[in-house]
């Protein structure tokens, strides 16, 4: 891998946390439980793409 593919991956790792760290929180904060779910899933989403981007290391 390449100096340039591994600061994408890099950086990619750094958006996947903060918007898995986002969407955990908010989703604790919701008072809707449905829309909690749904970011509750996103989530979930955001996590299963970090460790595919850091499987590639």
């Amino acid at each position: 891998m390449t100096e340039k593919e591994l600061l994408y991956v890099e950086d990619a790792l750094g958006h996947e946390k903060f918007m898995k760290s986002c969407s955990g929180k908010t989703s604790a904060e919701l008072k809707d439980p449905t829309l909690s779910t749904y970011v509750r899933d996103l989530c979930k989403k955001h996590d299963e793409i970090f460790n595919k981007f850091l499987n590639l290391l």
